[in-house]
């Protein structure tokens, strides 16, 4: 049973296709992101520059020309047609201590406005400095903790709003 897949070229071109590998074609690994693909008697040199694999998005250089590419099986389709999406997740509201440990030092105050992937916080834990870093955009609610503490696994220590 061969699967159906969708693939949209920067944003524009879209080819259906129910296997991604028609026909003769032969592929070899160059290096981590680069591949050399014969098919049809003709010449690729591939590379992927980007990967989104949340979204199955790709950036591709096909013989020196990029391209965006989008796939997406049926039951991705499916799934956005329904008005779900893969890449929603829950609104983290909270930063919890990921093990026991001992804050030294807290990078943010409350009302900061911060950014995904801000540091803010430093836990030490086992001899290892440990850098929180926020889930997502927004507001400082509340630091439960300060510079110094130990805390215990599970420990609520930073609130957004």
């Amino acid at each position: 049973m061969n699967k159906t897949y969708q693939l949209k070229v920067n944003a524009d071109t879209v080819f259906e296709s129910e296997d991604l590998l028609q026909g003769d074609i032969n592929v070899s690994r160059v290096d981590s992101s680069a591949y050399h693909a014969l098919k049809n008697n003709r010449s690729y040199d591939v590379e992927i520059l980007e990967r989104q694999f949340t979204d199955k998005n790709y950036t591709v250089m096909v013989n020196g020309n990029n391209y965006a590419v989008n796939i997406q099986t049926e039951l991705d389709k499916l799934i956005n047609q329904l008005g779900f999406s893969l890449n929603t997740a829950k609104q983290v509201n909270s930063i919890k201590a990921p093990m026991p440990g001992l804050i030294l030092d807290i990078l943010v105050t409350v009302g900061q406005e911060v950014a995904e992937n801000d540091n803010l916080l430093i836990l030490e834990a086992m001899k290892m400095e440990n850098n929180l870093s926020s889930p997502r955009s927004g507001i400082i609610k509340s630091i439960n903790v300060a510079k110094g503490a130990t805390v215990d696994k599970g420990l609520v220590l930073i609130e957004f709003e």
